[in-house]
């Protein structure tokens, strides 16, 4: 692969125009299919899950129940101190404001409060329901906006009368970005300058990086009018679309620098850093595909459109890398090399030297100190990790909704109000439908299921039987007390969907849980169950790779070792942050709340890929050095002189793109995006730069070795294009002898 990528560099150096068309040709035509068929206004973020008895009973209800299978708003009348909502004055205001409401779009039914006996104990609080004829994601952009502004009237009418719009309809907000991309991309210019100390060098990891994440972007929005995409699935495809482009870049552009340091004509230069560097970028960007891509096997649609939004980012960014970034090396020409004399010029030289002469760069320092003594290193590193990673034992997982949406939003004020006056369970009631085709008396069947259900621990509340009699169904609405994400909940789902046996044996009828709160439980339970397998086979295929990559078997079990640590300990950071409410103010968080049931097996999946980068960017320069001088201490330091910076620079060009979303609405959002930052954080300088050169100094020539019979049956693949850069020496060197041979009969 190297030689190919190799020529390939070359080619698109040699023919820049041509590239460079080619990619704004097809730019252009992605945006142009966004406009047409897609766009941020078909965004989807329903959560379902297919073949799941929620699911199953939902759809159901879209024929049996059609104004209860859509989703509902919730509109909550608070009166003013001393009064009621009952009173004349207050409850005719609230009258008009419900008619008001019943003509706006796509509302299909809305349930007065008194009549449904929504009036709080003091009667203060009143809760209105709206149903609609549509599930939340086939809600218009104007819909939910029309309804606040019907509604708004009773305030109008009846000056002191407090009104506020949340429930399913809303959802947990979209996920906004808010202009963070922004803010990753100028902190990334600052890093870029730094390392480089280039501002024309800095521009073009940034150019590439913007290339392709907007050829990714708008690819996954031109598919909203095919396939449900939701916001945070774009949301998540920005962000790591945008770290991977820039961090990509990065490497190849170092590469070729150095190359230029060298005296490499510019054009070979770029040969050289797409075989060598992009080789890298090559394996470690198909590894970060793979993984997102496997997310596909859990099941659930909204899971699987993240995990395939985010693998073709990544696959733009590498194409982008090897294809489009050489031929804006091209346009750059010589002026990329270091200046003579300049900071930029000397690091090179010195890394150049490979340690024979000069002073030990900062990235040699760190390797040789935490080498001194491996075993405290070690010791400390575990004993840190494991501090970080404790509170995950008690991690809760669920689905997010309006108790976790911005503070003062109407939603947010809607469900907290209704928490305070009604109980929790009101915002999240369950839905039993039951089929009562089979029952002797379908009536007394869906009476007898209700009784069975108000006789259980932890519900507040079960309301009449509502019979469909042409289906033979009938359903019965539950409040439990709880709130719809704590245990209690689940459990009281748990118990019904038991008693559904015995209910069958007594009435003939069968039942089946559903409602938003079911079917978040579901999702929860679905992800929980893969989450074992999928880590099993993340893991799996690390071993596997490094083994092929560094024909080594202490090297892949490190690496695996390392990876559980960075997850572990960065969910018990998320928990100590989120759940537990820890420093969460400083980001943000005005309430603490369960950890996102998404959030593991995502930075599972996004971790292992960035992890197998930076292990292969620094591990590569180490065996490179070993094989060579057969020192394994020396092979150790000689990585952190030529591969630290680097990937320094990179961890914190990632941190930052991925910190910049901590500012979006979307809880879902932010808690991916403080992991992601807090698990390059923790991969890339305590696990990758502390813990694993301190295991291979602990091990020493025992790292590298390989039983002989497997290295005869495992391919060499050569990703950092040793073979390559052998080969080019040897073309160096062969003019040289010749002019030698030359000269000599002359002396």
């Amino acid at each position: 692969m190297p030689t190919l990528l190799y020529r390939l560099g070359r080619t698109a150096f040699r023919h820049r125009r041509r590239v460079l068309a080619l990619w704004l040709a097809v730019i252009a035509a992605v945006v142009c299919c966004m406009a047409a068929f897609g766009g941020p206004g078909k965004l989807d973020d329903t959560f379902s899950i297919p073949g799941s008895e929620s699911q199953v009973a939902l759809d159901r209800m879209k024929t049996d129940f059609p104004t209860s299978s859509g989703t509902s708003a919730q509109v909550v009348f608070t009166a003013p101190a001393g009064q009621k909502v009952t009173d004349p004055a207050d409850l005719a205001a609230i009258r008009s404001a419900l008619d008001a409401a019943k003509s706006a779009p796509q509302v299909a039914k809305v349930i007065d409060p008194v009549a449904a006996q929504s009036v709080s104990a003091d009667g203060s609080t009143a809760i209105a329901q709206v149903q609609y004829e549509v599930v939340q994601s086939a809600l218009k952009s104007g819909s939910l906006d029309a309804l606040k502004t019907a509604v708004d009237s009773a305030g109008q009418h009846q000056p002191g009368l407090d009104v506020q719009v949340g429930g399913a309809a809303f959802g947990s907000g979209p996920s906004k970005s808010g202009g963070s991309d922004l803010i990753g991309v100028g902190i990334a210019v600052v890093i870029l300058a730094l390392t480089f100390g280039s501002l024309l060098t800095a521009g073009l990891p940034l150019i590439s990086a913007i290339a392709g994440v907007v050829t990714a972007i708008a690819g996954v929005l031109s598919l909203t009018g095919v396939t449900a995409i939701s916001s945070t699935a774009q949301s998540l495809a920005l962000m790591i679309g945008l770290a991977v482009g820039i961090d990509y870049a990065l490497f190849i552009v170092s590469r070729h620098r150095s190359e230029l340091a060298r005296g490499t004509a510019p054009e070979e230069a770029a040969g050289l850093a797409v075989g060598t560097a992009g080789s890298a970028v090559a394996f470690a960007g198909l590894t970060v595909v793979i993984a997102m891509a496997g997310l596909c096997v859990v099941g659930i649609p909204y899971l699987t459109v993240m995990g395939l939004s985010a693998a073709a980012a990544v696959l733009i960014a590498v194409l982008v890398a090897l294809t489009l970034l050489p031929a804006l090396l091209g346009f750059a020409g010589g002026r990329l090399a270091p200046m003579p004399g300049s900071r930029a010029m000397r690091r090179e030289q010195a890394a150049a030297d490979r340690g024979r002469t000069g002073a030990a760069n900062a990235g040699e320092r760190w390797f040789r100190l935490v080498t001194r003594r491996p075993l405290i290193t070690l010791v400390l590193v575990l004993a840190a990790v494991g501090a970080l990673a404790w509170p995950a034992h008690s991690m809760r997982l669920a689905l997010p909704d309006n108790g976790t949406s911005p503070a003062g939003s109407s939603q947010r004020l809607a469900y907290d109000q209704v928490s305070k006056e009604f109980g929790p369970g009101f915002n999240g009631p369950l839905l039993v439908l039951a089929d009562t085709s089979q029952s002797a008396d379908p009536t007394a069947a869906a009476e007898h299921i209700a009784t069975t259900i108000r006789a259980l621990p932890d519900v507040t509340a079960v309301a009449r039987p509502v019979a469909n009699p042409a289906t033979h169904t009938a359903l019965i609405q539950v409040i439990p007390a709880s709130a719809p994400s704590d245990q209690a909940t689940k459990t009281l789902v748990t118990a019904i969907r038991a008693d559904a046996g015995t209910l069958h044996q007594q009435t003939g009828a069968t039942i089946g849980v559903t409602g938003s709160t079911a079917v978040g439980i579901d999702v929860s339970a679905k992800l929980d169950a893969a989450m074992i397998p999928f880590a099993a086979v993340v893991v799996g295929l690390s071993l596997l790779l490094l083994l092929l990559v560094f024909r080594s078997l202490v090297v892949p079990l490190k690496a695996a070792v390392g990876f559980l640590l960075s997850v572990a300990a960065t969910l018990g950071t998320v928990v100590s942050v989120f759940q537990n409410g820890h420093l969460a103010h400083l980001i943000g968080v005005d309430r603490a709340g369960p950890v996102s049931s998404f959030l593991p097996i995502i930075l599972l999946a996004v971790l292992f890929g960035l992890a197998m980068d930076y292990e292969v960017f620094l591990v590569s320069r180490k065996r490179e050095a070993y094989v060579r001088t057969r020192r394994p201490l020396d092979a150790v330091h000689s990585g952190g002189r030529h591969s630290a910076r680097v990937v320094t620079a990179a961890a914190l060009i990632m941190i930052a793109v991925f910190a910049a979303f901590l500012g979006s609405d979307s809880q879902m959002l932010k808690q991916i995006a403080f992991a992601l930052a807090v698990g390059v954080l923790l991969d890339a300088f305590v696990i990758r730069m502390t813990f694993v050169p301190a295991v291979l100094a602990l091990t020493g020539h025992a790292a590298w070795w390989l039983p002989r019979r497997l290295a005869r049956l495992l391919p060499d693949l050569d990703i950092e294009g040793e073979r390559l850069q052998h080969q080019h020496q040897h073309q160096e060197a062969a003019p040289l002898r010749l002019v030698v041979e030359e000269e000599a009969p002359a002396r």
